[in-house]
Formats: C-alpha cells, sequence, structure tokens
C-alpha cells in the first residue's frame, strides 16, 4: 500500500481502529515502543484491553530508574502481556565508560549522544529490524521539534511506517485517560517528572517550564532529541 493511500485510510479511523487496520496489513510486523511514560500506558491499554495482535518492547538503558522497572513490572502484571526488553551491547557500554568515564555524558553534547547511541539507538535497531511499522506514544505538544510531525511518517533510516496514535492528544487528556482506566503509571509523574529517561539525565520540572526541560536541562533546549526519533525536513 502506498503511503498516501495508508494515510487517507488511517486519518478516517479511531486510535483503535488504525491500530488494528494496521495489523492486518501488516501481520506481526507491528511493534510498539513503550517507555512506560503516561503516553505509552495510554497506548499499551488500548492494545492490551483490545486484543490488537502488537508485539510491545522497551529499551532498558542499565540507567532507569527504580521506579520506571516497577511500573514495567506492574504493567506486564495488570495486563498479563510480555514486554520484550532489549539491552545496549556490553562491550561497547564498557568503551565508552572506560574511555569517557560513568558520568561522560554531562562534558559535551557530543559524548551525551555517544551515549544515547549506545544506550538506546543501537538496541532501537535491532528491536525494528525486519519490521514493518513502528508504533509510538509522541504527542505534538511534548517539543517544538514535535509540533508539525505527521500521524503516519515514513522512516527511511529503518524502511518502515511510524504511527502515532495519541498524537493530538493534550496532556491532561492522557492524564485523564489513565485515572478513568484505572491505568498502572510510573508514580514519578506524580513528583512533577513529566518525560522520564534515563535517571542522570532526568528531573523534575518545575511550574511553567517547559515540558522537555527535566530531560538534558545543562544543553540547548532546542537539541533535546537523543536520536530515537530523528524527523528530517
Amino acid at each position: 500500500m502506498e503511503f498516501q493511500e495508508l494515510h487517507n485510510a488511517l486519518s478516517e479511523l479511531t486510535e483503535i481502529q488504525s491500530m488494528k487496520f494496521l495489523t492486518e496489513k501488516y501481520s506481526g510486523k507491528v511493534v510498539f515502543s513503550t517507555s512506560f511514560g503516561y503516553e505509552d500506558q495510554v497506548i499499551t491499554h488500548l492494545i492490551a484491553s483490545n486484543n490488537i495482535p502488537i508485539s510491545l518492547f522497551t529499551l532498558d538503558t542499565g540507567r532507569l530508574f527504580p521506579e520506571t522497572y516497577s511500573t514495567w513490572v506492574s504493567t506486564q502484571e495488570c495486563y498479563k502481556i510480555n514486554i520484550k526488553p532489549y539491552y545496549p551491547d556490553a562491550d561497547h557500554i564498557a568503551d565508552f565508560v572506560e574511555k569517557n568515564g560513568p558520568n561522560a555524558f554531562y562534558n559535551s553534547p557530543e559524548l551525551r549522544k555517544e551515549c544515547c547511541g549506545i544506550r538506546k539507538v543501537e538496541p532501537l535497531n535491532k528491536a525494528l529490524k525486519g519490521q514493518s511499522v513502528w508504533i509510538t506514544g509522541l504527542r505534538a505538544s511534548q517539543s517544538a521539534a514535535r509540533h508539525d510531525l505527521p500521524q503516519l511518517e515514513w522512516d527511511e533510516d529503518h524502511h518502515l511506517y511510524k504511527f502515532h496514535p495519541v498524537l493530538h492528544w493534550s496532556l491532561d487528556q492522557v492524564k485523564d485517560y489513565i485515572l478513568k482506566n484505572n491505568i498502572p503509571y510510573n508514580p514519578l509523574h506524580d513528583k512533577n517528572f513529566v518525560s522520564i529517561g534515563c535517571a542522570p539525565c532526568t528531573r523534575s520540572i518545575k511550574p511553567g517550564e517547559d515540558f522537555r526541560a527535566g530531560r538534558w536541562w545543562w544543553e540547548d533546549n532546542s537539541k533535546k532529541e537523543c536520536g530515537l526519533h530523528v524527523h528530517k525536513s
């Protein structure tokens, strides 16, 4: 199916209908990446509660918060599902730390991006190999880089479609849906952690701060991406 045809078909469907449609078109080759944040928990609920045949995976960087692991466990127990973990290459981590130190990501944007590349991008490449559709929890209001993001994209790097089912949801909609449906969520959200990644690179945000202010706060706000979601103009 050509991109425009697929785009047109999905534009007429709800989030649940869209994901079911994709699994019918690309049977066995639709995956969802979760980091157990608010948005991902909503999508996990939609998938699991409607028995949509989408495989779930997560990237375990080795430096996640304890609360994130607890949310991982509670999510699997709640929905009786398996979430496949992908890990960074141990030799690559060892070489990086030996050469630069365990907290080198604070020293320069280049070292931070190299660390993200090892801990996130390389495992993601393994997870997406051979897949046709990648479901994500991106929302347009999360950052300036995502403001004009289309709901369906062609990812040239991974040669697959990316679909963002909750792209146009507001944060309040996400939170209300979680409470209404009693969905397990990361307790760090209750401490003003909005975007939750690796523990050394994530902090809570203050009232009025941007959504991404809690991630890599020592860097330029306009460059706060880790390489997982690269949008080319």
